[in-house]
């Protein structure tokens, strides 16, 4: 999500992978928790402050660096933006995330079936929402045919989606404004098979 934002601003960053696994998870080392007490990632340094939680660090971007706007000005359609992207936010990703997955797993003994079904059944509920919202919003993206913020918080989900093979038939929206996304620039750039750090497997 945030290096969508970045690159949709055109700005430039240094890029500091933090493997989620590795030794136990490098999100969980002390050199790693003063940036972020809560041991997870994305993590934003700028002007000798630590920002954490993508929609905050989005919506600092945003007003720090107001080219490009992700949020529109005027309160409604700023409502929408915030609206889309907290359905993903708020009513998936935490249902899906690392963390839980292994919750789920080692201490309530859920097998890889389960656990898929349970991913595929709220990224659905989430989905269907998200696509009830932007039938009626959608140009080439979320809202309208520029990009917003609403637009770096789908595209991930769909990705991670597809790795759990969501039927994405169910949500041609969603679908449409994906795959004009996945076509742009920014997005590439975006992509986690397009970072320094993707395994070559």
């Amino acid at each position: 999500r945030v290096r969508i934002a970045l690159n949709l601003k055109n700005l430039t960053y240094d890029y500091a992978p933090v493997h989620l696994v590795k030794e136990g998870g490098e999100q969980f080392q002390e050199s790693f928790k003063k940036l972020n007490p809560s041991s997870k990632v994305p993590v934003l340094e700028h002007n000798g402050n630590s920002f954490f939680q993508s929609t905050a660090i989005i919506e600092y971007l945003d007003e720090v660096f107001p080219e490009n706007p992700l949020f529109p000005k005027e309160a409604v359609e700023k409502a929408k933006v915030r609206m889309l992207c907290e359905v993903i936010n708020s009513d998936i990703q935490p249902l899906q995330n690392l963390r839980l997955l292994k919750s789920l797993v080692g201490e309530y003994g859920l097998n890889d079936e389960q656990k898929v079904t349970w991913i595929r059944r709220w990224i659905g509920e989430g989905f269907n929402t998200y696509e009830a919202l932007i039938k009626t919003t959608a140009g080439s993206y979320s809202i309208g045919d520029n990009p917003t913020a609403a637009d770096c918080f789908i595209v991930p989900q769909v990705y991670n989606a597809l790795r759990f093979e969501l039927d994405m038939s169910q949500f041609p929206t969603i679908q449409k404004v994906h795959d004009h996304c996945i076509k742009q620039e920014a997005f590439v750039k975006s992509h986690p098979d397009n970072q320094p750090d993707t395994p070559k497997d």
